[in-house]
């Protein structure tokens, strides 16, 4: 079986090196993630920028801003209006909960500072660690769907009957590499999310093009495969 660092150097073989990004304000990774619904990573950017461009990205700025400017960057995807409703309320939680710095949340402990960032609409555990790692904030392996799914595919962390219970099996995988800090691991990050996304995707997996089915327990299981 591959290590994950094996894993990972393979990837980056097919994919290239993943550029880091620099470490980004909390509030801002909490509003990117809320800025527009169903879309890809460059129209969400797109949407992150205009909001930016014509709104700001302080917490005042977006609760005096008007439907019509919010919604400018929100309409990029789907639910243009409820978007704008949730881009409200993070900025309500900031300002009331957290006198708006979040920044504050990277000198918590990593419980708490997850507990926090829950408080905030659509993010879960996962996506909480993924905002404390792409603040640089904490050592943790924040995965959506796409890379934990290439991780239980491999036989690097056991499926269990719950997502829940699964994503666990992520921590306790990622717990192993926290001391070879947050850029390694933004880095497993991007090339894990970037190969469930393009090649070991949830159905139609395409196994002859993957560079690790050698080594992966779903494809040697071979169950699913037509001769």
């Amino acid at each position: 079986m591959l290590t994950l660092p094996e894993a990972l150097d393979h990837l980056a073989e097919v994919y290239g090196e993943p550029a880091i990004p620099e470490a980004r304000p909390v509030f801002e990774l909490v509003v990117l993630e809320n800025v527009a619904y169903l879309v890809d990573d460059a129209t969400r950017s797109r949407s992150f920028e205009v909001l930016r461009a014509e709104v700001g990205l302080r917490p005042e700025a977006i609760l005096s801003a008007t439907d019509a400017s919010l919604t400018s960057a929100t309409g990029h995807g789907i639910l243009a209006e409820h978007q704008a409703d949730k881009l409200r309320e993070i900025a309500r939680i900031a300002r009331d909960t957290f006198a708006g710095d979040l920044e504050a949340l990277k000198d918590e402990p990593l419980p708490r500072a997850r507990r926090a960032l829950q408080k905030f609409p659509s993010i879960g555990e996962p996506g909480a660690e993924k905002i404390l790692l792409f603040a640089h904030a904490y050592p943790v392996l924040g995965l959506d769907s796409n890379g934990v799914r290439v991780l239980t595919r491999l036989g690097l962390v056991v499926e269990a009957k719950s997502y829940a219970a699964t994503y666990r099996g992520v921590q306790r995988l990622a717990a192993e590499f926290a001391s070879r800090g947050v850029a390694w691991l933004i880095r497993a990050h991007l090339l894990l999310r970037q190969h469930g996304q393009q090649l070991c995707k949830r159905t139609r997996p395409m196994c002859d093009r993957c560079p690790l089915s050698v080594d992966c327990a779903f494809y040697t299981a071979a169950t699913w495969r037509i001769p």
